[in-house]
C-alpha cells in the first residue's frame, strides 16, 4: 500500500512539476497507477471464489469510470498549477466549483459501485472495496494538497 501511495506522490508532484501533460501522459499515468492498484485491491478486498469473476466485471467497469473523473481532475489540477499566481476572484470561484463537482462525483461513483459490489458479492467485499477506494482517495487528495503551489494574498 505504501509503495502505491510513493508511486503516486511521484507522479502527482511530475505533474505539477511538468504542468502540461498530454492525453497520452495522462493514460500513462492512469495505467501506472491501475496495475499497482488492482494488485492492492486483489489482496485486501479478497472475493471468494464464486463471487471473484463477477467483482472484477464490476470492478473493472468501476475503473474505467474512474479514470474518465481521474482525467478530469490532473486537467484541473494542470489549470491550477499554471494559473494560480494570476487567478481572478472570478477563475478563482469558477475553478472551485468544478473541483468540488468533481469531488462530489467521484464521492458518488464509489457509492454507486459500493451498492453493485455488494449484489455480486457478498457486504464484507463491498465494505472493502468502499474502504480501499476511500482510504486511497483520500491518501491521493493528501498528497494533491502537499504538493499545491501556495502564494501570500496580496
Amino acid at each position: 500500500m505504501k509503495k502505491l501511495i510513493l508511486i503516486i506522490a511521484g507522479l502527482i508532484t511530475g505533474v505539477f512539476a511538468f504542468a502540461q501533460s498530454n492525453t497520452e501522459e495522462i493514460d500513462l499515468f492512469q495505467s501506472m497507477y491501475g496495475i499497482e492498484k488492482k494488485a492492492i485491491v486483489k489482496e485486501f478486498v479478497q472475493p471468494k471464489a464464486v463471487n471473484r469473476e463477477a467483482f472484477w466485471e464490476v470492478y473493472d467497469n468501476y475503473e474505467t469510470k474512474r479514470k474518465v473523473v481521474g482525467k478530469e481532475r490532473i486537467i484541473l489540477l494542470e489549470q491550477f498549477a499554471t494559473q494560480y499566481e494570476k487567478m481572478t476572484n472570478d477563475e478563482s470561484i469558477l475553478w472551485m466549483k468544478k473541483i468540488i463537482a468533481l469531488d462530489d462525483k467521484q464521492d458518488k461513483l464509489i457509492v454507486s459501485y459500493y451498492k453493485k459490489v455488494s449484489k455480486v458479492t457478498t457486504p464484507i467485499v463491498a465494505m472493502r472495496f468502499y474502504q480501499l477506494e476511500t482510504y486511497l482517495i483520500t491518501a491521493i487528495r493528501y498528497e494533491i494538497l502537499n504538493e499545491m503551489p501556495f502564494v501570500e494574498d496580496k
